[in-house]
C-alpha cells in the first residue's frame, strides 16, 4: 500500500463557502503530535490522510489552524447524518444529566425504544428480533454464530459449511476474517478453518463471470453439497469497490438459500441506513434476508450495531446466553435514536438518491476522461468508487490513487485511505445531509485534481 509522505507542501489558498486551506498541508506544526502519537499507539492506527481532526459539523471538517475540508468519508460511512448534530448531542446531555451512562444489560426505556424502532424497518418486523451490540465485527460474528447454531440444532453436525465471498470484509475479529475474503488479512490464522469458504464474487470487473452457474460450480469444486451449508454471507456491496451483485444473482442465491434451509445473511455494516438511497442496500435487490448485521450508520456518531433478525433464530439461546456488556448502552441507544429519526424526518434516504444521480453520472464521466487510468467505476446513492489501474490493466495501481486523494486533500476536499484489494479504489461517501451546490463544489475538485494527476 502507497503511505502518505508527512513533509508540508505550500499549496494555493483555498476560500469558497465550504473550504479553507491557509496553510501547508500536512500543517507543520502538527508533525510534532503525529511522531509523539506513535509513540503510544501501533502503526495500525496510522495510513489516513496527516490533518487532525478538531471540529466537524455536517459535511465538513475542520483542523485547529483554519482549514477546513468538505467530507467525502462520513468517518468511514458513519456520519449519514451529518456530523456534530444538535439533536444528538441534545440527546447525549439529556441521558448524562439523567445519570445513566451505562446499564449492562438490565433494562431502559431507550434499549425498547431504539429495538423497537429497527425492527419496523425489518422485511416481516412482528417476525423479527433486534439484538444491540456495540461494534459491526460484533454483529458479523453473532450473524456467524446465529446461522451455525440454527444449522447444528434443526439438521446435525453435517451442516457445517459458512459460506462468504472473496474480496469481503466483515470485521478484523477471528469470525469475521475467517468469513472475510482476502487472505492476506488472515494469515495470521495459520490453518484457519475448513468449514468457512469463499466464492469468486460477480462485480463484473474483478471476476467478468457474474452468473450463478460460478457459485454453484465452486461448491462443487470444494466437494459441498448445498445440504451441508449452514449460512451464506454477502456484504450487501463490497466495501472494496463499492461492489454490487447483478440483481438476478442476488434473486437466485436467495432462491438457493430457501430450497437448503440456508440462513441468507446480509452484511450491511456500511451499506445500510440510506447510504445507497434505500433504508438498507439489500432492497434494490428485492430479496429478503433472514439476519442483518448492522452498524456504522446507525448512530452517525457512537459505536453502537445491531442484528435484525428472523424470530426463530434470535431466540435460540436462553436468557443470559446471548449478550454483550455494553448492549444498549444509553448514550449510544440515545445517538441511535435521533439519528433514525434524523434519516425519517429529513428524508435524507430520498436525498441520498437523489444526490447520487448527480454524484454517480458525474464521475462515470470523469472516470471515462482516463478509462486505461480510471479502470472501473462503481456507485449507488452516496457511496461510489473508482479503480486506478496500470494503464490498459485492470492491475492495482495504489500510487495513483495515493496522488488524486493527497490532491483532493491539499485543496479541501477530504477522503479516507485508497482501499480495494491494492490500495486502488477511490472511495467517496458523503455525508447524506450534503447539498446540491456543496457536492457539485467537492466533485469539480475531485475532477480538477484527477486532472492534475492524470491529465
Amino acid at each position: 500500500m502507497a503511505e502518505y509522505n508527512l513533509t508540508p507542501v505550500d499549496v494555493p489558498k483555498v476560500e469558497t463557502k465550504y473550504r479553507t486551506i491557509k496553510t501547508a498541508i500536512p500543517v507543520p506544526e502538527s508533525l510534532l503530535f503525529f511522531e509523539e502519537l506513535k509513540k503510544s499507539e501501533p502503526r495500525s492506527m496510522q495510513g489516513q490522510p496527516p490533518i487532525i481532526w478538531n471540529k466537524a459539523e455536517n459535511f465538513t471538517i475542520e483542523d485547529k489552524w483554519g482549514n477546513r475540508w468538505l467530507d467525502w468519508s462520513s468517518c468511514v460511512l458513519i456520519s449519514n447524518a451529518g456530523h456534530g448534530r444538535e439533536e444528538i448531542k441534545k440527546a447525549l446531555h439529556d441521558i448524562i444529566d439523567q445519570g445513566l451512562l451505562a446499564t449492562y444489560v438490565f433494562a431502559h426505556e431507550g434499549r425498547q425504544k431504539l429495538t423497537e424502532m429497527l425492527q419496523s424497518l425489518a422485511p416481516q418486523p412482528e417476525d423479527y428480533r433486534v439484538f444491540l451490540l456495540s461494534s459491526g465485527s460484533e454483529a458479523t460474528e453473532n450473524c456467524i454464530k446465529l446461522a451455525k447454531t440454527y444449522a447444528f440444532e434443526k439438521h446435525g453436525p453435517k451442516k457445517k459449511y459458512f459460506i462468504s465471498f472473496k474480496n469481503a470484509f466483515h470485521g478484523r475479529t477471528l469470525g469475521s476474517q475467517l468469513a472475510g475474503g482476502m487472505d492476506k488479512l488472515k494469515t495470521w490464522i495459520v490453518d484457519g478453518d475448513k468449514t468457512f469458504v469463499q466464492i469468486p464474487f460477480p462485480d463484473g470487473f474483478k471476476n467478468e463471470d457474474t452468473s450463478f452457474d460460478l457459485f454453484l460450480k465452486t461448491l462443487q469444486d470444494n466437494n459441498i453439497k448445498p445440504e451441508e451449508i449452514a449460512g451464506v454471507m454477502s456484504e450487501s456491496y463490497q466495501g472494496v469497490g463499492p461492489d454490487f451483485m447483478p440483481v438476478e444473482y442476488a434473486k437466485q442465491l436467495e432462491k438457493f438459500c430457501r430450497e437448503n434451509d440456508i440462513i441468507l445473511i446480509m452484511d450491511e455494516v456500511q451499506a445500510g441506513f440510506g447510504r445507497t438511497g434505500k433504508m438498507f442496500t439489500f432492497e434494490h435487490y428485492g430479496i429478503t434476508p433472514d439476519l442483518i448485521a448492522c452498524g456504522k450508520g446507525i448512530s452517525s456518531s457512537l459505536p453502537i450495531s445491531a442484528v435484525i433478525g428472523r424470530k426463530d433464530i434470535m431466540e435460540l439461546y436462553a436468557p443470559g446466553s446471548m449478550t454483550s456488556t455494553h448492549s444498549g448502552s444509553p448514550l449510544c441507544v440515545v445517538s441511535a435514536i435521533e439519528n433514525l429519526k434524523l434519516l425519517q424526518n429529513e428524508h435524507l434516504v430520498e436525498n441520498a438518491a437523489k444526490m447520487g444521480e448527480i454524484l454517480c453520472s458525474e464521475l462515470k464521466r470523469i472516470q471515462q476522461k482516463y478509462p486505461e487510468r480510471l479502470g472501473c467505476f462503481q456507485g449507488k446513492g452516496l457511496v461510489a468508487g473508482i479503480q486506478c489501474v496500470k494503464p490498459g490493466t485492470k492491475t492495482p495501481d495504489p500510487e495513483t490513487a495515493l496522488a488524486v486523494n493527497v490532491k483532493c486533500l491539499q485543496k479541501g476536499l477530504l477522503m479516507f485511505a485508497p482501499v480495494g484489494i491494492g490500495g486502488e479504489c477511490l472511495k467517496i461517501a458523503p455525508p447524506l445531509t450534503i447539498t446540491e451546490d456543496a457536492l457539485k463544489e467537492s466533485i469539480q475538485v475531485f475532477e480538477a485534481s484527477c486532472d492534475e494527476v492524470l491529465g
